[in-house]
């Protein structure tokens, strides 16, 4: 697998009348395609800011950031962006919601407006095209959400907490659905989680941030021996308490 992202010592850090408060200093890390990375961190470390750097949202102080070995002001490389909500209009149809970023990109064409049928239908919403959100349930919304992110075509999906709404049972259920879906559409994902259970879950790779300025305390590369390999599985694997209680260790490390 080719290397498909590469950050090297990023730093950065927000700037008010107050003064100047850092966010992140020196990450670097490269993911490869086809990766599922998990980043985790206490909160206000600069998890969502380190999104918002690779997404190209805001720039870093110093570092760089290439895509498919370009730097990301050159990159053409699509970056899909999943937030905390889903972010749907209740005045669209969920098939209008779901092509409303081809709408705004001007890419809406015949072939594309077919993808975005087929992608309702192969995860469980063709159904529901013509229904409204608020008659939705808030997983069946999340997996629409991400389908309005996987009709862009996507190389990389930045994932920012977009279970954190959910009920916990509706959350562990929505979380191993998604998960799946990302692993079928063979994506490069990376989640950013308070929920240590979610990313060892999820992820074929944990970062662990220390507190602001955050910066990487360790990566954990996640190995489960089983036969089928999806989320709700891993949580019943051996494995899962090990590393759960690596990364807890890990943060708790300097307290």
């Amino acid at each position: 697998m080719e290397e498909i992202l590469e950050l090297k010592h990023i730093y950065y850090s927000y700037h008010t009348m107050d003064g100047e408060t850092p966010a992140l200093t020196d990450i670097s890390f490269s993911m490869k395609e086809g990766e599922f990375v998990a980043v985790v961190g206490p909160s206000g470390c600069g998890k969502s800011t380190l999104l918002s750097l690779i997404a190209g949202l805001l720039e870093p102080e110093r570092g760089l950031i290439k895509i498919k070995g370009k730097y990301l002001r050159e990159s053409t490389t699509n970056i899909g962006y999943m937030l905390q909500h889903d972010q749907l209009f209740e005045w669209r149809t969920i098939y209008n919601n779901v092509i409303l970023g081809l709408e705004v990109q001007h890419m809406l064409t015949t072939k594309s407006k077919e993808k975005a049928h087929e992608l309702l239908d192969t995860y469980g919403l063709k159904q529901f095209e013509n229904s409204r959100p608020s008659e939705l349930s808030g997983g069946m919304r999340q997996r629409a959400a991400l389908v309005r992110t996987l009709v862009l075509e996507p190389d990389i999906l930045l994932l920012d907490e977009p279970f954190s709404a959910l009920d916990y049972q509706t959350r562990l259920h929505v979380g191993d659905d998604i998960g799946q879906i990302i692993r079928k559409e063979k994506k490069t994902a990376i989640l950013v989680t308070h929920d240590l259970s979610e990313a060892v879950s999820l992820a074929d790779r944990v970062i662990i941030l220390s507190p602001r300025p955050a910066s990487i305390k360790q990566t954990l590369s996640l190995v489960f021996h089983l036969d089928e390999d999806t989320p709700l599985k891993r949580r019943d694997a051996p494995e899962f308490k090990t590393y759960f209680n690596l990364i807890w260790k890990e943060l708790n490390s300097n307290e």
